[in-house]
């Protein structure tokens, strides 16, 4: 062997023997990710069901003139709040000022007629009680009485229609609301009998109606539910008898801050959209709500009942399926699959027991909520509460 030779083979010595001489690497622990759990929360809950809606006004007419004249005075101002028999327009009244005067002169005429016919009766009477006038005078002296008898009665009921006339010349309010503008000015010409537009329009707002279409599978289950406490075979109990409560809002508002009553259905669905339209009525006090306003609107479908819930956040899919995470007594996770129920306005979701599972979600169960993107089943987790505080252990 040569010294070249003897180098390399002390060189391969030496390293091996450095390496057998260095310490053990030791794996580093890694702690169990931190995940945010907490309890489910019970809480009594109604089931809705939510429409779109529009509000309508309770009562509308459009004001006409009964009679014809020239528009003498407007006595509103468009948009006013009227009320029931408040001056709206005022005709000029001395046309039907001198038509009644025409016709009580008209009565005068008939009663003198009258008087001297009066004369002419007792005259014959006494003429024929002597034998000294016919039947047929007498008769004749009689009917002209009576004639004008009618006449004069005919002459007061004209009067009376004339009258009328001078009071139709006034139009006021046939009911409390809000007054449109006014279509027929000062000075105008009104034909009585709708030839002409109308006047103004009235509307009443309080209360207010509305209305919405709901589908007929919610028909059947407001049905079957009222008919549950009734006896077999009687009929379902009217719409505006059972006074279901509705609550509604504007597309702006936060929630459904106001609340009516339902008080008519229509007697038929509509073939082509499977609905019925449906109306409410809801104090309007504050004028707040005009006819054609777009609602959302919210009716209860049963009776309140107490349910499970839990963040919405915390609910995972697996494809069609949805489920929990949830903590064992050793921290660990499990899989806990749940059918879901309806989304409440504050986030949180009613979680049901799916149909053929027997692990039903109770109160003292640990669900994680935040951190689930950390958390792997069957491994464990460091549980934290949700304010930040670690817990030792989940189990109760």
């Amino acid at each position: 062997m040569n010294f070249r030779s003897l180098e390399v083979v002390l060189f391969f010595v030496i390293v091996i023997s450095c390496s057998g001489c260095a310490p053990e690497v030791v794996a580093e622990k890694v702690e169990p990710p931190k995940v945010t759990v907490q309890h489910p929360v019970m809480r009594e809950v109604v089931d809705y069901k939510d429409y779109n809606g529009t509000t309508a006004a309770c009562a509308t007419v459009e004001v006409r003139s009964r009679v014809r004249g020239h528009v003498d005075k407007v006595a509103f101002v468009d948009g006013q709040d009227v009320k029931e028999g408040d001056v709206l327009f005022e005709l000029d009244p001395r046309p039907f000022q001198l038509a009644i005067a025409s016709a009580k002169e008209e009565l005068k005429l008939a009663q003198a007629q009258q008087e001297g016919a009066i004369h002419d009766e007792d005259r014959q009477k006494s003429l024929f009680e002597k034998s000294a006038g016919t039947k047929s005078d007498l008769d004749k002296a009689i009917a002209m009485r009576k004639s004008w008898d009618a006449r004069i009665e005919i002459a007061r009921e004209e009067i009376k229609s004339k009258e009328l006339d001078l009071a139709y010349s006034t139009i006021k309010a046939p009911i409390a609301g809000l007054v449109s503008r006014a279509l027929l000015t000062q000075g105008n010409l009104v034909n009585a009998g709708g030839s002409d537009p109308v006047m103004t329009t009235i509307i009443a707002i309080d209360p207010i109606y509305v209305y919405f279409n709901v589908d007929e599978r919610t028909l059947l289950e407001y049905r079957d539910h009222h008919r549950a406490g009734q006896p077999k075979g009687a009929t379902p109990t009217p719409i505006n008898v059972a006074k279901i409560p509705f609550q509604f809002g504007l597309e702006t508002d936060e929630g459904y801050p106001n609340a009516g009553e339902l008080d008519f259905a229509e007697n038929r669905i509509d073939s082509a959209t499977g609905t019925i339209e449906v109306r409410g009525t809801a104090p309007n006090a504050d004028r707040r709500y005009v006819p054609g306003s777009r609602l959302r609107v919210r009716v209860a479908i049963n009776e309140p009942y107490q349910a499970t819930i839990v963040p919405d956040t915390a609910i995972l899919s697996d494809q069609d399926r949805k489920y929990l995470l949830c903590l064992n007594q050793e921290n660990v996770v499990i899989r806990r699959d749940v059918s879901l129920g309806k989304l409440l306005d504050d986030g949180m979701r009613v979680i049901r027991t799916p149909t053929g599972s027997s692990a039903a979600l109770n109160s003292s169960d640990w669900v994680i909520v935040n951190g689930l993107q950390r958390a792997r089943v069957n491994y464990p987790v460091q549980p934290m509460d949700t304010e930040g505080k670690a817990l030792a252990q989940v189990a109760p």
